[in-house]
């Protein structure tokens, strides 16, 4: 059974392993239309009693999650240094605990919760606030690097009841590369997945997206245009 080797696991990555808190900022660089950051005047309403949300992660990694997001309370301000203790035990970090104090910086800090009576700075929404309905994608766009092809617009029809993001009706190819048959590319995998983790990898056709239904269009890679079919 695993039960005990999971026990011993964590009781000596409690006592002997090491955490880090996350630098976000490559992984929003990468993402731009899904992970966001709290901008610079956001960031400096900052004060004791607010709370702020990390990325960390443990050394040795986790048997079940890579990251955990934590909120931490602020306690202090030096400059754009914080102290800060978290408010709970982490689900897979058995080396910190609620009340444990850290020291971080203001780039690591990824979500902000002011104290009643502090309002937030009014910006125009984020990136990654607008693209979050569905669509059918082929996977090779999203993990091999395969630049979008083609796509079309369908009347949306694989939303299920109670699902939080709706089905866009977008339906995106990845391009058809010299050397592949036409059975390969009728079978490659598909996700259905938001159309900002499409955007992180192309968002070459971004222009096209509000496009009504009915809609198709073809790519012309070497000019980087498309064209309505």
């Amino acid at each position: 059974m695993r039960i005990v080797p999971n026990i011993i696991y964590n009781l000596w990555r409690k006592h002997f392993g090491r955490f880090e808190i996350i630098d976000p900022r490559p992984n929003a660089q990468e993402n731009p239309y899904s992970f966001y950051l709290p901008p610079r005047d956001y960031i400096e309403l900052l004060s004791e009693g607010d709370h702020v949300k990390l990325i960390l992660s443990g050394t040795p990694a986790s048997r079940e999650w890579e990251r955990e997001r934590m909120w931490v309370n602020i306690t202090d301000i030096k400059e754009s240094s914080y102290l800060g203790t978290l408010d709970n035990d982490p689900d897979d970090l058995p080396m910190l605990t609620a009340g444990t104090v850290l020291l971080f910086s203001d780039y690591n800090i990824i979500a902000i919760e002011l104290q009643d009576g502090k309002e937030p700075p009014v910006h125009k929404a984020h990136l990654s606030d607008l693209y979050w309905d569905r669509c059918m994608v082929d996977d090779c766009i999203l993990y091999d690097g395969v630049p979008v092809g083609y796509l079309y617009k369908e009347k949306p029809d694989m939303g299920q009841e109670g699902d939080q993001d709706a089905d866009s009706g977008w339906r995106i190819r990845g391009y058809w590369a010299e050397g592949e048959s036409e059975e390969d590319y009728d079978n490659r995998t598909a996700s259905y997945i938001a159309l900002c983790k499409v955007l992180n990898e192309d968002d070459s056709w971004i222009h096209l997206i509000d496009e009504p239904e009915g809609s198709s269009f073809t790519r012309n890679i070497a000019t980087n245009t498309y064209k309505a079919k």
